[in-house]
């Protein structure tokens, strides 16, 4: 999945002038029902992704991003919950820093795109062609 790596490399970059936090192995980093305002970037390390009371769950990788909904959507809550599965460090991007990194390296969204169509079709189960 070379879209991955790219997005990594950029958030890498970012990470240099952003917000960085260092979450332990077993914290939860957002819960359902939460207000957000930002969206992460995983750096290093595995989050899983629980929703509907963990009847459902994707666990993540360095490269893909989570929380992107309150980007896009007015006083957001959180749908589901997010937990470090290891010893993470997260890039934490509000809409403001989100369109800056958009701005300085355009590829950027693409590579995020190419992220989550993948996730989205590897939990529906679609096999690619």
């Amino acid at each position: 999945m070379a879209h991955t790596v790219h997005a990594l490399d950029t958030m890498r970059a970012l990470a240099a002038k952003g917000e960085v936090r260092d979450v332990a192995a077993g914290s939860v980093i957002f819960r359902a029902g939460e207000a957000g305002d930002c969206m992460f970037g995983l750096l290093e390390g595995t989050v899983r992704l629980s929703w509907n009371a963990d009847a459902g769950h994707e666990d993540i990788q360095a490269g893909d991003v989570f929380g992107a909904g309150a980007l896009v959507t007015a006083e957001h809550r959180r749908y589901g919950q997010a937990t470090a599965l290891t010893a993470c460090k997260l890039l934490v991007m509000n809409r403001e820093k989100f369109l800056f990194a958009v701005q300085e390296a355009p590829m950027f969204a693409i590579e995020l795109l190419g992220s989550i169509d993948q996730r989205l079709r590897d939990l529906k189960g679609v096999t690619r062609h």
